[in-house]
């Protein structure tokens, strides 16, 4: 794909792993409108390209991202919001929704649509400088959108205090209760999120990748149904070459061979 989406997204792909990097640190990797489009279309194309196991969405400077742009959000009119939440909104479903697990590399402050794009990440590998905030309380503008993912990756209470307050959470306490998937010294911060893309690597990607859309999916059913839906997707699974190869691999002691068909 175009390494050069934008000058303040840029796209990098090492050993199966995508590097997607929002660089406009002069402005605290703010998530304009035309950011948060270009940052959709990187990981539409990436999505669709089978040699990408892993997406990192990571960001330049000492900030991971302030949020939404706030110059853009003086004196505009309901469709012009409207517009520019959609698009936050596609976004970061797009995050789900693109086969590949994609992890935060998250440095500094993450907050308000910041904090939204960390949380709307699989997983999230922060920097013990990191700080995740949904202070739009504090300008009058409840963090509503950025709430949707948060209280899917937070216990509801602390949650709610985040929104209430606006006061942010350490990435300690984040890694305490779950939210966040390691904590590292920030010198080590890329090298430790890449070790953690590179285990995913090791892995069937095959599994992976209905893995993470079976994930989500069972997450809005009832018991019954999710495990419906899982016997369905195990079975499917279980059929796939990639699980023969990987059962056979371990039977005879080997490591698997993922690029290779299995003998039928």
């Amino acid at each position: 794909m175009n390494p050069s989406i934008s000058p303040e997204v840029r796209v990098r792909i090492t050993d199966s792993i995508a590097h997607v990097t929002l660089d406009r640190a002069h402005k605290r990797n703010a998530l304009s409108l035309q950011v948060l489009a270009d940052l959709e279309r990187a990981l539409s194309e990436l999505g669709g390209d089978t040699s990408v196991r892993v997406v990192i969405i990571a960001a330049s400077g000492k900030v991971f991202s302030s949020g939404h742009d706030l110059k853009e959000m003086v004196n505009r009119s309901a469709e012009d919001y409207e517009k520019l939440f959609r698009q936050c909104t596609m976004t970061m479903q797009r995050i789900r929704q693109i086969p590949q697990p994609a992890i935060a590399q998250v440095q500094g402050l993450a907050t308000a649509a910041g904090c939204q794009l960390a949380a709307s990440c699989d997983l999230i590998v922060a920097g013990r400088s990191a700080a995740f905030a949904t202070p739009g309380v504090k300008i009058g503008l409840f963090c509503t959108t950025p709430m949707v993912p948060l209280v899917r990756g937070l216990p509801p209470k602390l949650a709610m205090e985040m929104l209430l307050t606006g006061r942010p959470i350490t990435a300690q306490r984040a890694y305490d209760v779950g939210f966040v998937n390691a904590v590292c010294d920030d010198d080590v911060l890329p090298e430790t999120t890449i070790g953690l893309a590179q285990n995913i690597v090791e892995s069937s990607g095959h599994a992976a990748t209905i893995g993470k859309a079976a994930f989500y999916r069972q997450l809005h059913l009832c018991e019954p149904d999710a495990y419906a839906d899982a016997v369905d997707v195990m079975t499917r699974n279980a059929c796939d070459p990639e699980a023969d190869e990987g059962i056979r691999a371990f039977l005879e002691k080997r490591p698997p061979r993922w690029d290779q068909p299995s003998e039928s």
